[in-house]
Order: structure tokens, then sequence, then C-alpha cells
């Protein structure tokens, strides 16, 4: 008898007998297999992918320094600013066995003047004239650059040799005579390149001309010998070959890397999160659709153990076909998100992803052991109640939930508002951060209380359905007996509202914020720029200028702070870092300081602070600030002043000198501007001829912002895939929850009531879910939203995207409409005494 009985035996028959139930477990399985098949590739391509090398395509080895600051257990942090290599690299690496010969390469942005019109210039980079070696550029015709005003160009540029052409670094501009012209193999495709000869590009790199990588070409050896040699002589360099040479070509590729890391890493955790809730939730309403099954098992004997096993079983059976199918749908799905980040920003366009079986196989683990742990949960009731029991509820329903769980929800509720109200004591990203977490605690309490709530919130609501109309009564009574089955479609939808709010929200005050700072702090009256910088020659040139009162330079970088958690444990995290000049700032620029004073800035040894930053690493006037500049150089620097608009200009205020000396170009991003009065125009006039970009002063934006819009579209895109998913679990679940209730309609049409009647209940149950689903979401998302406005701009009233939100709000309500008139539709297809006799 033990072949019949078998639990094989059973989970065969199950399947069989039960597909409904089964087919919407095996499509939440599907979607969350793609999911987080399709973030693990951007996870590996953070690892393994990047970008091709253009310019370094002709050399065995690019050799540079690390573009990243190590944490411990933890991601690496990556510097913005290109690293300077040791001054005796070069040699040093030209004397190892089997390398050839070593060519150092330096890039200076420059860009080409025509005819004076400041709307017809275009950025190219200089190079000094041994570089042309790295790409494979040979002499088509012409000579090499030999003096300072000599220039190649590539072919193709629209220049021929004996051309006369300007060329500005910084705002400066030179005339340059075109003495040849080159032509590579492959001709790279990201910027347009010309060389100079190395003394004048000694002559125009803020560095002096120090390496900026370096390519090894190699003798009777293979490469990734000679590199692994490279490697092991000097740890503090790193050493490319093949595609990864693209690495050190481009600063935007170890970022890149950082980013899908990151990203894919956070996505991955909350849709398994997610996950295991939707198809908890799923394998729930599966379970209580067959609680006759397991009270019959339970009755003739089966333990607790077995009916475990049996769900389990089932559940693996289904998981893992659902898995499976959705591991190629997955890597497709990479290739989207990957468009999507492109076309945000977030990533460079040709960043090559790795496509290998890791991901795969960890969307197997995950998504089955996800699987395996809501089918626990699942079967955790039926599995320990007593038979007669059991039985009992097959035909009852389950009761409602116990006491125990209810204190549970309130007390995880209640933390959730308490968490959102750290704001009221401390202020800043700490504050949101806190705050915006609590959204997390509410949602789990919604989970919690769900059926409770929803049953409290039906016989509210009942008492007025139950007036109105026979369809309103049959509503209203069969959502008051099945509040379970309610919940279970009610609580995704929630959750999407939640989630959506919190997600679109934060960033809307962040960024409201910051442009609030950004415009009140600038005084100045026009804001000068160049496409590639200004140089300190060029702002002494500004001001300079005729009806110029006051011209401060302002460069822009980044810092990586050091700070301990309250375990101990070191932390570093990237803040903005702006330099400006001290003693020509005090009519351009309001940061509106509240101790200390932005005169007392000199050198790389003194630094102010916004207040935000400054509660963060818990300093103040006297402090010291440690960490990384953006190339990577040791910060040590004394706090003189703390200031409140950080998110308008960055954590972090310098010399303009000292941040100018630690960055890529050595230029400073724009200068601010104020004129004598009655002067704006003939300033303004003055400036743009000179090819120089004249704007308002208080047209400036934030400091970051663009970081800021960037973390927006990663919010966006989670927030997208997230409510993508929940929404087909909620299909799924109305439709499976409608099926169920087959055998109801049947009978509510074979004592009397029409198809008509049938259908307005189920619009009423289906507004009912709606509108209940709704308001539990905007609850659990006001909480946290307060907490992130109050720790942001100090105001109560947070400022969300109206349509974005109102568009989250209405799609999630809309899929209970959609969801359960599939479901009716499909389920009164059947005759009713046919539905009747189908069932016991």
């Amino acid at each position: 008898m033990s072949g019949p009985l078998g639990l094989d035996r059973l989970v065969g028959a199950d399947l069989r007998h039960h597909r409904g139930s089964f087919v919407g477990v095996a499509v939440a399985v599907f979607v969350a297999s793609a999911l987080v098949t399709g973030l693990g590739v951007l996870v590996e391509s953070g690892m393994r992918g990047g970008l091709a090398p253009e310019r370094y395509a002709a050399v065995d080895v690019v050799v540079g320094a690390p573009q990243q600051v190590d944490v411990p257990e933890d991601l690496p942090v990556p510097l913005r600013e290109r690293v300077p290599l040791p001054a005796d690299a070069a040699r040093d690496i030209a004397a190892l066995p089997g390398v050839d010969s070593v060519v150092a390469d330096v890039t200076v942005p420059l860009v080409v003047q025509a005819g004076g019109d400041a709307g017809s210039t275009a950025v190219v980079e200089a190079h000094p004239w041994s570089a042309t070696a790295l790409t494979g550029f040979d002499l088509r015709e012409g000579q090499e650059p030999a003096a300072a005003d000599e220039v190649v160009v590539t072919a193709g540029s629209g220049l021929a040799v004996g051309d006369a052409v300007v060329l500005a670094h910084g705002g400066v501009p030179s005339e340059y005579r075109v003495v040849g012209e080159v032509a590579a193999p492959v001709t790279p495709e990201r910027s347009a390149h010309v060389f100079l000869s190395e003394r004048r590009i000694d002559q125009l790199d803020p560095h002096d001309g120090a390496a900026q990588a370096l390519g090894v070409f190699v003798s009777g050896v293979d490469p990734e010998e000679t590199a692994s040699a490279i490697r092991e002589a000097f740890p503090d360099l790193i050493a490319r070959t093949g595609d990864a040479r693209g690495d050190v070509e481009f600063l935007d590729s170890g970022a890149a890397r950082s980013t899908l890391v990151a990203i894919g890493s956070a996505f991955v955790g909350t849709c398994i999160l997610v996950a295991m809730f939707i198809v908890a939730g799923t394998l729930s309403l599966s379970v209580q659709s067959r609680r006759r099954d397991y009270a019959l098992l339970r009755a003739v004997g089966a333990s607790p153990s077995q009916v475990h096993t049996l769900v389990a079983r089932e559940v693996l059976w289904v998981s893992g076909v659902a898995v499976l199918l959705g591991i190629a749908p997955g890597y497709l799905l990479s290739t989207v998100l990957q468009s999507a980040f492109v076309a945000g920003g977030v990533i460079p366009g040709d960043f090559a992803l790795a496509t290998g079986p890791l991901p795969a196989v960890g969307a197997v683990l995950l998504v089955l052991a996800s699987a395996w742990g809501a089918a626990r949960i699942a079967a955790a009731r039926v599995a320990k109640l007593d038979p007669v029991e059991a039985l009992r509820e097959s035909a009852t329903g389950a009761p409602a939930i116990g006491l125990p769980r209810i204190i549970t929800g309130i007390v995880l509720a209640a933390a959730g508002i308490s968490v959102s109200t750290v704001p009221l004591v401390v202020r800043g990203q700490i504050a949101a951060g806190a705050a915006a977490g609590a959204a997390m605690l509410l949602i789990i309490a919604l989970a919690v209380l769900g059926p409770w709530l929803v049953s409290l919130s039906v016989r509210l609501v009942g008492t007025v359905l139950g007036r109105l109309s026979s369809a309103g009564f049959l509503a209203s009574a069969n959502a008051t007996a099945n509040s379970r089955r309610l919940a279970s479609a009610i609580l995704p939808i929630a959750l999407g509202i939640g989630l959506g709010l919190v997600q679109i929200g934060a960033p809307s005050i962040i960024a409201a914020e910051a442009a609030t700072q950004a415009s009140a702090g600038v005084i100045a009256d026009l804001r000068v720029a160049a496409p590639t910088g200004l140089s300190p020659e060029a702002v002494d040139a500004i001001r300079s200028t005729a009806g110029v009162s006051e011209a401060s330079g302002v460069a822009l970088s980044t810092a990586v702070l050091d700070s301990h958690d309250l375990e101990g444990k070191l932390e570093r995290a990237e803040h903005v870092l702006q330099g400006v000049d001290p003693e020509n700032i005090a009519h351009s620029l309001d940061l509106r300081v509240r101790e200390g004073s932005l005169a007392d800035l000199d050198g790389a040894t003194t630094v102010a602070v916004s207040t935000d930053a400054a509660q963060a690493l818990g300093l103040g006037i006297g402090g010291t600030v440690v960490g990384h500049l953006g190339d990577g150089s040791p910060l040590e620097a004394t706090v003189v002043a703390v200031y409140e608009r950080g998110l308008g200009f960055g954590d972090l205020t310098m010399a303009a000198e000292a941040v100018r000396a630690h960055t890529t170009t050595g230029l400073d991003a724009f200068a601010l501007v104020t004129v004598d009065e009655g002067a704006t125009d003939e300033v303004r006039a003055a400036l743009g001829a000179r090819d120089l970009l004249v704007s308002d002063g208080s047209g400036q934006e934030a400091a970051g912002a663009a970081a800021q819009a960037q973390n927006g579209w990663v919010n966006l895109i989670a927030l997208l895939v997230i409510l993508g998913y929940i929404a087909i679990a909620v299909v799924n679940t109305l439709v499976m929850a409608t099926g169920e209730r087959s055998r109801e309609l049947a009978l509510l049409q074979l004592i009397g009531s029409s198809r008509g009647q049938v259908r307005a209940m189920m619009r009423i149950e289906a507004v009912l879910v709606a509108v209940i689903a709704m308001v539990f979401g905007v609850v659990v998302a006001i909480p946290p939203l307060i907490g992130v406005s109050m720790g942001i701009s100090g105001q109560p009233l947070p400022a969300l995207p109206v349509l974005g939100s109102l568009m989250i709000v209405g799609a999630m309500g809309a899929l209970a409409l959609v969801a359960m008139w599939v479901g009716t539709t499909a389920t009164m297809r059947t005759r009713p005494i046919d539905e009747i006799g189908s069932r016991q």
C-alpha cells in the first residue's frame, strides 16, 4: 500500500486536479526567476563586463592607478578623477623582462572654435605625439608636431594640412597650424583627437604632463604574463590586457561597474523580498482552496510534517519548472534594463554586459529557496490543525487572526511610525534614510495585520453597502465572510502603492530642496562657463572685464570621507566637493554659514562642511575631516565653517586651488560673476564675444544634480520593475481567487440571481478591493514621506510629483477592477448547473 499512498503519488494527483491553483504559483515564480536572472546579469557585468578599448587598442598591456577606494567588507567607492601614476612608473616598468617599450599618455581637453561663434564649438582631446602608437595611428600626410603652435589631426576631421585652427584650453584660445594628418585601422568613436608636441602638452596640462596611463608593448612573451609581472612588482598599479584595457582608458568604466553591482545587488534583495511576499500570498490562497484535501489527510492520520512535506514538494515541482522557464526571459530582461540605464545616463552606452551561467544558477537557488520558505509559511497553519478542526475549517473557512499576530502587527506599526519621527530630532539625509526605511516596517505591519484590517474595513463599509442594493448586500456579506481572501488581493496592491509613493516621493523631496537651496544661495548676477571648464587665467580675465565687481571660479569634484558606525566599523561614502575663491565670493555665493567663516579657507588643510555632513560625521568647528580627494589623494583638513545649504552646493567646500589640483582637468566648472549696477548687458556681451557661455546666476543647478538625476532614474526603473511584478501578481491572485468562487457564483444563479446581478456584486467587490488597497497604500506612505520632508526641508507637507503619484495610485487601483473582471468573465463561462455538478 506504500506505493499508492506515497507522497510522490499524492503530489502528482494534486498537480493534476488543482491546475488552476498551481498556475498562479508558477506565474509568480516565473516572473521572480526572470527578474533575479536579469538583475544577476547586471551584477556579473559589474564584475566582468566593461568597455572595450579604443585609443589603447594597439597596445599589449595598459597600466593605470586604481580608480577606487576600498571599503572593508563592502563595495569599493569609485573615484571620479584620474588617479595619478608614480613619476618613475614608466622607467621601472620598462626595466621588466619582456617589455619592449613604454608609452605615456596624457589627455588635455580642448575646444575647437570656429569664427568666434560659441555655438559652433566642438570638444577634442589632445595627446602627445608619442601616444599615436597606442591606437596604431600612422602619419598619412605631413609631419609630426614639433613647435608649440603645431597640431596633427585625424582623418575626417574636416581640416587639411596648412589650415589654421583655434583651440581653446579652459576658455583661453590659441591658434595652431595643422602640420599633419593621421589615420588608424579602427578610428576611436567616443571622442575626436588631436596630437601636439610633448612640450606643448606639458604646458597645457595642469599636472605638467604627468602620465595618466601607460601603454606597454611586449615582445616574445604573453601580454598577460607581463601584466601579472607588473601587478606583482607594483601592487599599487593595475595592469590590463584584452578588453579590460578599457577599464584604464575610460574613467566611467569603473564607475559603471560599481553602479551595476550596487544596483543589481539592491534590486535582487528587494525582488526576493517582494517575491517571497507575493509567492507566499499566492500559495496561501492556493492552500486555502484545498483546505478540504488537507483536512481529510489529517483525519486519516497524516502528520503535520507529512503535510509540510507534501506542500513543499508540490511547490518545488511547480517552481522548478517555472524557474527554469524564467531564465531565458531574464537574460532578455537584462538587455532591456541596460538600455534603460543607458537612457538615464547611469552607465555608458557602450558598456558591454557579461552573460555567463552564474546569474541563472543564482536565480534557481535563490528563487527555489524563497519558494520553499513561502511553502513552509503557507503550510504552517493547516499542518498543525487538529483533524476535526481542519475538517470544520474546510467548510467554514479559517478564523480571524489571533491576538498574538495582532499585537505583533501593532508593535511593528508603532515602530514604523516612531522611526518616521526621527527627523524631529535629527535633520538631514540621515533622518531621510531612517524615515524612508520606516516604510518597510509599516508594509510588514500591514502584511501582518492585513486580514484583520480588511475585515474591520469591510464591516464598516458593509453597513453602507448593504443598504444600497441587493448586489451591495451580497458583496458586503461575501467580503465579510472571506476577508482573508480579499486581503491576499488587497495587500499586494497596497504594497505597490506604498513602495511607489516612497520611491518617487523621497527623490522628489530631495531634488526640490536642492534646487531651492541652489537658487537662493547664488546671489551673483551671471554664471560663466566654457565647454571644458575655465582655467585660472580665464577667471582672471573675467575678473578684469569692465563692469565686473567680483568673479569667483567654482571647481567641482568629489571626496570619499571616512566615518564609523555605532559598532566602530569603518564606513566610506562619496560627497560632493566644491572649491571657491574665499577672497572673491562674498557677493556671489551665500551658503548660509552658521559657524565660522569661508574666509578662513586656505589650501588643502581647511574645509567647510554642511550641517548634514557635520551631523553625520560628528564634527564641528576645529574637527578633522579624514578621507580621500577625487583623485585618491589623502584628505585631512580642519573644519573652519559649517553651512546649511549642503544639498544645493555639496557637503564640502574648500579653496578652489586645492580642489583644482586634484581634478583630472585642473579647471573650474564655472565662475560666478557679480557686476556693477546697470552693466549686466555690457558684461554679458563682452564675455560672449570670448566664446564663453553666459547665463543668469539664478539658473544655477544644484551641486550633484546629475548624480541625483541618475539616482532618480534608477529609482524609477526599480519602481517600474517592482510594480510590474506586483501588477502581474495582483492579476494572478485575483483571477485565482475569483476562479475559486465558481461554485458560489453558480449557486447564486441557481437560486434566482441573474447574471447581471452576480456581475454587479463582483463589480462592487472589485471597487471595494481597489478603494481599501488605495487607502492602505497611501496611509503606509504618509509617515515616511512626512519624515523625509521634515528631515530634508523642515516642511511637514512633502513635495510630491502630483501626476506620478496619481498615476501610481490610480493604476494600482485599476488593477483590481481589471483582474476581477477577467476572473469573473472566465468563471461565468460555465453553465451554473454544470459547475455545481463538477465539484463536491
